[in-house]
């Protein structure tokens, strides 16, 4: 998977979370990482699931947790 187009949708992901709080989109490299493995782990899983579905599991429970 594209690591750029990753990145993108979990920058949007958490800026619909947060609406106009730019600065809570800072992650580090190695969150990131985690949540990247993460996404490809589950997208492997469950091919049939849209990306962005995914991506909005992993970042919600990034935030949760």
């Amino acid at each position: 998977m594209d690591k750029k187009l990753i990145k993108k949708m979990v920058k949007n992901c958490f800026l619909q979370y947060s609406p106009g709080v730019e600065e809570a989109v800072t992650l580090s490299e190695e969150e990131f990482e985690m949540m990247y493995s993460k996404i490809s782990q589950m997208k492997m899983r469950e091919p049939n699931v849209d990306l962005y579905e995914i991506v909005h599991d992993v970042v919600y429970d990034f935030l949760i947790n």
